[in-house]
């Protein structure tokens, strides 16, 4: 009986408690090691944000700075039981190659994500088409893009797919045109119908008036005169003058009596 209880005590003060204290000093580096990574995390944030950096690219240093924090922490504390943290980096630097050639389009990813914070095509807020999606940006993250449509559906598409497309900023330039067709019939006399059209597009409220309206013939088809109506506005008030300008196109139709445009046909009979 005395043999067990030193082998016990023996077991305990050799193995047990020595054990318990490495991992209680574990769990207290994992919780202030990650309040540490926070705290340092949002005073790059502010800081970035004082100094008037680009919220996307505050995000993204943001993002960067914490999981290298992490990945410090986890080897501080693997240090704490006594591995050997350079064997450790050794290992980590394997694996990494190993799950950069399984990863490889996760990688390319986080490269393309890179290149978009530094090349800036576009930002947080913008609207943009790229990767057959069409939606103001929300977040441009370490891997991906999250826009949403117009219809109010979030959408998320990796970088290297968004990189690697066209890529249409709608938002960049101050103002853009708007473009509208107008179909006449054969009997309405198309001058006539372009000075009423340009009158009448002139008082749509956000209209900008440099430059000016452009209402011009696009071509003559079968039904008529084709014509083209390309008001300009500012990007917020593009909707808003693209539907007005649809209402004024049938306004101006209505009250003028156009005719419906319908394709003419003439047919000779030979002698």
């Amino acid at each position: 009986m005395p043999d067990i209880t030193f082998n016990l005590n023996s077991l305990l003060s050799t193995y047990l408690i020595p054990l318990a204290w490495k991992l209680a000093g574990a769990l207290a580096m994992w919780i202030v090691g990650g309040w540490v990574i926070n705290l340092i995390g949002n005073l790059s944030n502010r800081g970035m944000t004082r100094q008037k950096v680009e919220p996307t690219l505050i995000r993204y240093i943001e993002s960067t700075i914490k999981v290298i924090l992490r990945i410090v922490l986890v080897i501080a504390i693997l240090s704490v039981f006594g591995i050997e943290t350079t064997s450790f980096a050794a290992l980590l630097a394997a694996a990494g190659i190993a799950i950069g050639a399984a990863w490889s389009g996760l990688l390319a990813n986080f490269a393309a994500g890179a290149f978009l914070i530094i090349l800036r095509p576009f930002k947080v807020g913008d609207m943009i088409t790229a990767a057959g999606v069409t939606g103001d940006v929300r977040e441009i993250g370490l891997f991906a893009t999250t826009l949403d449509t117009p219809d109010n559906v979030r959408v998320t598409v990796g970088n290297n797919k968004l990189f690697g497309d066209n890529i249409v900023n709608y938002s960049h330039n101050d103002f853009r045109r708007v473009e509208l067709k107008a179909q006449i019939a054969h009997a309405v006399d198309p001058k006539d119908a372009i000075a009423r059209l340009k009158a009448r597009v002139a008082q749509i409220p956000n209209v900008m008036k440099t430059p000016e309206p452009s209402v011009e013939i696009l071509e003559f088809n079968a039904a008529g005169t084709l014509i083209g109506v390309r008001p300009f506005c500012h990007n917020k008030d593009y909707w808003q003058v693209y539907f007005d300008t649809n209402n004024a196109i049938q306004e101006v139709g209505g009250s003028a009596g156009w005719p419906i445009p319908a394709p003419h046909q003439v047919l000779l009979q030979k002698a």
